[in-house]
């Protein structure tokens, strides 16, 4: 029989990875547009997008939870679907904290693509690149740094999500049960033993994961300059 934590360490990361995969994948664009965006508008679709930082989890949840309800058009069509009910399933839980992690993937890449020349661009244009080819050979290699903190940081708020994940996921084994909620289990049983060795675990990554993002992102010094300098 499978140890339960890590029958919850294999769904959490999964649903950690999966996450991560599909803001990546709608974030891009998302952020891309908000960065060339000159709209009024903007501001509300940024916040909107921001919503998530200052929101209580639970209350994102809540609603989630009804809308993933047979009763609820979003729940009643993904049953039709698949034959399944969305609420409590793993997919409901990966929907939920791609809601919910949004911002922490958005928001690096806006950042990035704002600070970008638009004359590198339009040389690229004049070159006869279209958007994709100049979006995968000068875009993407200069905000090479921006993804990957995106990308770490999408990944990581996704595995301490706890609210969210309990309020649309509920504590099923092999399919809701992630770290945090065994952590909370082992709590309330007083298992301190078994809550100690998981949470001293989610610090450990969690802490080897912001390292290694700053270490990507520390500028880089030119050795030879420096050395000459000091000459």
């Amino acid at each position: 029989m499978i140890n339960p934590d890590l029958l919850a360490l294999f769904t959490t990361l999964k649903m950690a990875a999966l996450t991560t995969v599909i803001l990546l994948f709608i974030g891009t664009p998302l952020a891309w547009y908000l960065a060339k965006m000159q709209s009024r508008f903007k501001v509300i679709i940024e916040a909107m997008v921001a919503l998530p930082l200052v929101l209580p989890p639970t209350v994102l949840g809540f609603y989630l939870l009804i809308a993933f309800s047979p009763q609820y058009l979003p729940g009643q069509l993904w049953q039709q679907a698949t034959g399944q009910q969305l609420a409590f399933s793993f997919s409901a839980i990966v929907i939920g904290s791609v809601l919910y992690s949004m911002p922490f993937v958005v928001q690096p890449l806006q950042k990035a693509f704002e600070q970008l020349g638009e004359p590198l661009l339009e040389a690229g244009a004049m070159l006869g690149a279209g958007p994709l080819d100049r979006f995968f050979t000068i875009v993407l290699p200069i905000t090479k740094a921006s993804f990957i903190t995106a990308a770490s940081l999408g990944f990581a708020h996704t595995v301490g999500e706890f609210g969210v994940i309990l309020m649309i996921g509920g504590n099923i084994p092999g399919e809701t049960r992630v770290l945090s909620i065994a952590l909370f289990d082992h709590v309330e049983a007083f298992d301190y033993a078994k809550a100690h060795m998981l949470a001293i675990s989610l610090l450990i990554g969690s802490m080897v994961l912001l390292a290694a993002i700053y270490l990507l992102n520390r500028p880089k010094t030119n050795t030879a300059k420096d050395f000459n300098n000091e000459a």
